[in-house]
């Protein structure tokens, strides 16, 4: 480039120039041939130009393309030091990166190299713990017939209607690497793979429950080597607890404790939580099993009304898959079959001196009979809160009509609590047991149901004094606040042992290492 002064010289030069040369040439049109030419050298000069820009631009796209597409954590780094043009969130990371050099550069496990056996789809049944509990499930048996595992499919058909797909509730990414040593996870079929499922090239079918790993080797494995796919499309409970290999159970474990993290999203939120709690000292969870779906399948109706009564009976029979239709109430209640009432937990709480201004967070749905039903609850323990007291509704806008994911906030509260109470052993009871007691078997009080409404039955008929209650209350209980202790086996009765996943004693240490853990067996 010339400077501005030389520049101008020039033009005077070449106009003076051109008036001199002008007298020559006028008569012969000297200036327009002058013109064409001068006009076709300009053309030819900025088209190339105009092409070694072009091409510059597409090598330079093409360098980019091949950096970001490489999953080495070298050409990740490259990436991010070069200044962006781009945005500027993604300026703001490479200058976080530039100050903070010690920040630590993730390592991923190796990937495992096996030769594949083929590809295991899976739809998982239930709520949000039922299916967590499956997951783990189908990661360990994909490892064990070395075969690849597709993102599983969440149920959206349940009585809880939700349509959250997988990563809607999990880190997928997270979920996908972290377990990259054991077993390769896609997110789809390939290609080539998904077009034979289109063209009805698959197997369908529901493994059988509490089978032995070995079942799924011997019987499974070979119909994946035969159709390349089998879809198994019922998982909840097709592993059995016990007499399984070590390393399977650690895997199950792996996956439930570090595999399964939730969404940012839902993480950030959860501590948003847990922080207003914190804020104003202890608290405990109660997840009160009171809502309206589990009345209806268990056919307990303990303190309603005619009317509930006959609502609850009608929701039962619009489900064909709750087999069960003609419930004695009054009778599953005597067999601990049935969620504690709000009624019968106010007063269990107060027998084991539950400090009565302590925060009590409800973790569950909305609670059926709504106030009247809490009434008793909240007399006794005034400071009585829930996600939806405790959060702005923009907070929760986005997690609306999106049970699991409710479900996963009231999970994460639940993790940190200083004691946690479930009115019910359902999935979710029993899986965040299992989770505290690997956090370090943090209080968890396992209420005896069977015992405590014979307790409550005879205290409001007199023959019990308050003093009498309370110590049996408390006598009863001391050994169930989540110790340590090894499953309960009931050989050839699988469906009524302990789950695995309330107390995976395999994946934890005893609080004195040298103790062995007590063996429970029937």
């Amino acid at each position: 480039m010339c400077r501005i002064t030389g520049c101008e010289e020039s033009d005077r030069r070449g106009r003076r120039w051109g008036i001199i040369m002008g007298l020559k040439t006028g008569a012969f049109g000297g200036d327009r041939l002058e013109k064409l030419r001068n006009s076709g050298m300009v053309s030819r000069s900025r088209m190339k130009l105009w092409m070694i820009r072009a091409t510059t631009s597409v090598l330079l796209w093409t360098c980019l393309v091949q950096l970001t597409a490489l999953s080495e954590p070298w050409g990740l780094r490259v990436l991010k030091g070069w200044p962006s043009c781009f945005s500027q969130e993604s300026a703001a990371v490479a200058l976080d990166v530039q100050l903070s050099p010690e920040l630590p550069v993730r390592i991923l496990p190796p990937k495992r190299v096996y030769k594949n056996n083929g590809y295991l789809m899976v739809s998982c049944n239930g709520g949000l713990n039922q299916m967590r509990a499956a997951i783990c499930d189908m990661v360990a048996i994909a490892r064990y017939l070395n075969v690849t595992l597709i993102v599983p499919e969440l149920d959206k058909t349940s009585f809880w209607n939700d349509p959250s797909e997988f990563q809607d509730i999990f880190d997928v990414d997270h979920f996908i690497t972290s377990l990259r040593d054991e077993v390769r996870i896609l997110k789809e079929l390939p290609p080539r793979v998904k077009r034979r499922v289109e063209l009805g090239m698959i197997y369908t079918m529901p493994p059988i429950s509490w089978s032995d790993i070995s079942y799924y080797h011997n019987q499974i494995l070979p119909l994946i080597q035969k159709y390349k796919v089998v879809h198994l499309n019922r998982t909840d409970a097709r592993l059995a607890n016990n007499d399984q290999p070590m390393d399977i159970q650690k895997l199950r474990c792996r996956v439930n404790f570090s595999a399964l993290k939730f969404t940012p999203q839902i993480e950030e939120l959860g501590r948003k939580v847990i922080n207003i709690l914190r804020r104003n000292g202890p608290f405990i969870v109660l997840h009160l099993r009171y809502e309206m779906d589990m009345l209806a399948f268990s056919g307990c109706t303990q303190g309603c009304n005619t009317e509930e009564v006959e609502e609850l009976t009608r929701m039962r029979y619009a489900y064909p898959w709750w087999k069960e239709k003609i419930i004695d109430s009054d009778m599953k209640r005597k067999e601990g079959l049935c969620p504690l009432t709000p009624e019968e937990t106010a007063i269990t709480l107060r027998a084991l001196d539950i400090d009565h201004n302590i925060q009590i967070y409800i973790a569950a749905g909305e609670i059926y009979g709504g106030e009247r039903r809490l009434s008793s609850l909240t007399a006794l323990y005034p400071n009585l809160v829930r996600k939806e007291t405790l959060l702005e509704p923009s907070d929760l806008r986005f997690f609306q009509n999106h049970s699991s994911q409710m479900a996963a906030l009231d999970y994460l509260v639940s993790l940190e609590s200083d004691i946690f109470v479930p009115t019910y052993d359902g999935n979710m009871a029993k899986v965040v047991e299992g989770h505290r007691r690997y956090l370090g078997y943090k209080k968890t009080v396992l209420l005896d149901r069977r015992l405590l409404v014979d307790l409550i039955d005879k205290y409001n008929s007199g023959s019990l004094t308050w003093d009498e209650f309370s110590a049996a209350v408390k006598d009863a209980h001391a050994e169930r606040m989540g110790n340590p202790i090894k499953r309960l086996v009931i050989p050839d009765r699988p469906k009524e042992e302990d789950y695995f996943y309330a107390n995976p004693w395999e994946c934890l240490q005893p609080q004195n290492e040298d103790e062995p853990l007590p063996l429970t067996s029937i």
